[in-house]
């Protein structure tokens, strides 16, 4: 009798461990499932970047009198064939693909100042932020302005702050600065254009982040315009339609940009 109930108290404390070893290996289980979903998702939002249309693909390869293209490991160049003005390093937005700015680079090297669109890892500025080094040190001659659309305005502005020495003008598409990109009190010309339908560009901070930008700030607005038209890779997530074509957005971006270098000089960085 008493052998049986020791046999039968076994059973059962092997029974409740059992049944804890259960539980613990199917919470282990949901764990392993959502950190699979969710490496899969970041996979996914990490690997499917903005790529350019086909006009801007073309770009690149189009023989042109005023512009020349070459493509190395690190940027997209785009060279003036009768240079005037600063050149210009742009980095691109967020998870887009540096071909997608194509147009917009041949029309500004069109107009005589040469430009560089860089290439970052994964198609995310933050992963090279420092990737304006090897253009300027590649091209000893040329003065430079830099910027970018989005995200990487963000960082355009940050290494501005850190090397004032190499930079002549900072300028943003549908961008703004943080607190590591201020450029309040540096004395470097800046210039922002956003568009009037943008619907990713998170207004309330851009407002807020005027504080970080020059008084003498050229503030530009394409009206019509959206996010996704200051490059040429189609409709972006979260956007709002344009009402004027990518091929007027990109003319009065131009323009503006070329009005606003013009009161940059040639001659020195600052």
């Amino acid at each position: 009798m008493f052998r049986r109930k020791r046999k039968y108290a076994g059973s059962y404390g092997g029974s409740r461990r059992g049944g804890r070893a259960g539980k613990i290996g199917k919470i282990l289980l949901g764990i392993l499932i959502v950190l699979l979903i969710v490496g899969g998702l970041a996979a996914w939002y990490l690997l499917t970047p903005y790529g350019p249309t086909g006009e801007a693909e073309q770009a690149l390869t189009a023989q042109q009198q005023k512009v020349t293209v070459h493509t190395t490991e690190n940027w997209i160049a785009f060279d003036a064939a009768k240079p005037k003005g600063n050149s210009v390093i742009f980095y691109p937005g967020a998870r887009v693909k540096p071909e997608a700015y194509s147009l917009f680079a041949r029309d500004l090297a069109a107009s005589g100042h040469s430009v560089y669109i860089m290439k970052f890892p994964f198609n995310f500025a933050f992963t090279k932020a420092d990737a304006a080094d090897a253009v300027i040190s590649s091209h000893p001659d040329e003065k430079f302005v830099i910027g970018g659309h989005s995200l990487g305005g963000v960082f355009a502005s940050r290494y501005a702050v850190a090397h004032t020495d190499r930079i002549a003008g900072v300028f943003f598409l549908a961008s703004y600065p943080d607190q590591n990109g201020n450029l309040a009190e540096l004395g470097l010309p800046v210039m922002s254009i956003t568009g009037s339908n943008d619907g990713v560009l998170q207004k309330d901070k851009y407002e807020a982040s005027r504080s970080m930008l020059p008084a003498d700030t050229a503030y530009y607005s394409v009206q019509g315009g959206n996010h996704g038209q200051f490059g040429s890779y189609g409709e972006q997530k979260g956007d709002q339609p344009a009402q004027i074509s990518e091929k007027e957005q990109r003319a009065q971006t131009v323009n503006a940009l070329i009005s606003w270098m013009k009161g940059i000089p040639a001659d020195s960085k600052k």
